[in-house]
């Protein structure tokens, strides 16, 4: 029998989304309670949660950790038989469970209540043992799960995910958390590199096109082609001559073509940046003015070519 599988796709979607949106209804103080707790303390935030609770909660710890809020992930099993060592009282431990009553999880309050932590909980019964020895419950109950049998853990584990988002955003902004500190800790993504790295690093510097603005159109032709870089650079920066450039005199100025000059052809004054710029400098003075590629200059002179292209590796 065919299936309409587009069609259950949706209904997944529709389910998930309103998981979602019921959030909202859930929420109370005990959401600006568990964010002021950890942004005032001095330990750091631990996250524990069984199964498909603690893939989440690893996700969670990533999203958190790499937005300013020191933490780490701990299972709750390992917990149990010697990880508890790594958690100090000043620590606030944020506990995930659907069902609130995970015994990996239950068992291990004892400890948490006598070594003083905070306890922050997520989970779906706000009337649940884990619900009712934390000091902050936040409730991620679903109306129903996406899956048809309602066994396997879907919106509810979308719902303890964006929750989790949730707390971090809010984190993020109480910090005034910026881009730049999102990229020390992200040195070797997109952002990252756009950030720490200058123009200096990615610029093209070797056999740069430069030509005279007396060059005849062989010339250009010539230089642009040795050059890779779809562009010539008249007198040291003066101007500039792009392959766009001579397609348009091409069409525009056919007859005289073969006879213009590099002056003829060029663009003066072009758009130039600094060596010691940051990439991010560099992409948005090239989205400001439409165009793909930079002069560098160092001390009034020409020393490479920054592109579009360099700043997306």
């Amino acid at each position: 029998m065919s299936q309409d599988y587009q069609t259950i796709a949706k209904q997944v979607f529709d389910i998930e989304a309103d998981a979602i949106l019921h959030l909202k209804n859930l929420l109370d103080d005990n959401f600006s309670g568990s964010v002021e707790s950890i942004l005032n303390t001095d330990g750091r935030l631990v996250i524990c949660g069984m199964g498909k609770s603690g893939l989440i909660g690893k996700k969670i710890m990533a999203t958190l950790a790499s937005t300013g809020t020191p933490c780490f992930f701990m299972h709750p099993g390992e917990a149990f038989h010697g990880d508890l060592g790594m958690v100090s009282p000043k620590d606030v431990f944020l506990a995930l469970s659907n069902s609130g009553e995970t015994e990996e999880v239950i068992r291990l309050l004892p400890f948490l209540k006598d070594n003083g932590n905070i306890v922050i909980s997520m989970t779906g019964r706000p009337e649940s043992t884990l619900a009712m020895n934390s000091h902050y419950h936040l409730n991620i109950a679903v109306p129903q799960e996406a899956c048809p049998h309602q066994l396997a853990p879907t919106s509810s584990t979308t719902a303890t995910l964006v929750m989790g988002d949730a707390l971090a955003v809010a984190l993020m902004q109480a910090r005034d958390f910026q881009p730049h500190q999102f990229a020390r800790f992200h040195p070797g993504g997109s952002l990252g590199r756009k950030l720490l790295t200058r123009v200096k690093h990615e610029m093209k510097k070797d056999n740069l096109p430069f030509i005279s603005t007396t060059a005849s159109i062989k010339e250009v032709i010539h230089s642009m082609t040795e050059g890779r870089l779809g562009l010539c650079i008249v007198d040291n920066g003066a101007g500039i001559i792009t392959d766009g450039d001579l397609r348009r005199h091409m069409e525009t100025d056919a007859a005289n073509f073969m006879q213009l000059t590099a002056k003829d052809l060029m663009k003066a004054s072009p758009k130039m940046i600094n060596s010691e710029a940051k990439l991010t400098e560099a992409e948005e003075l090239m989205n400001d003015f439409k165009i793909t590629s930079l002069l560098v200059e160092d001390n009034s002179q020409v020393v490479g070519v920054i592109q579009i292209y360099d700043l997306n590796k």
